[in-house]
């Protein structure tokens, strides 16, 4: 039910931004979104999340002040904007969807995309 799109190959100290977009019953704006990433075989990680009316906003260390979460509720639509990336950012990177409050904890969101492939190389 979720779409992320705009990941790719980029080089240290670039930016990028991921998008994520629903199609379903219901749309993005009814849900808390969140981003996590995943590297190989680790455990899934939290990135960021994103209240529904974007009133809160919360960030994990290890991005705060490089990354960007945004949503757009008329477009249906929500963004992470990466900055300054580093290679240990390289991961596949995931939005996902739950009622109500955001969480860090990727078990609390009902849904998932995909997922995106960011490679950062040095």
């Amino acid at each position: 039910q979720l779409q992320e799109s705009g990941g790719g190959s980029v080089q240290a100290g670039d930016s990028l931004r991921l998008s994520c977009t629903a199609s379903g019953r219901r749309p993005l704006s009814d849900y808390a979104v969140g981003w996590f990433r995943q590297q190989g075989d680790k455990e899934r990680e939290f990135v960021a999340w994103i209240s529904i009316r974007a009133g809160s906003i919360r960030y994990a260390d290890s991005v705060k002040g490089r990354f960007s979460v945004s949503r757009n509720n008329n477009e249906d639509i929500a963004y992470l904007q990466m900055d300054s990336l580093k290679p240990e950012d390289t991961a596949v990177y995931y939005c996902a969807a739950k009622f109500q409050i955001a969480a860090d904890e990727a078990r609390q969101y009902q849904y998932w995309g995909q997922g995106t492939q960011v490679t950062v190389s040095s």
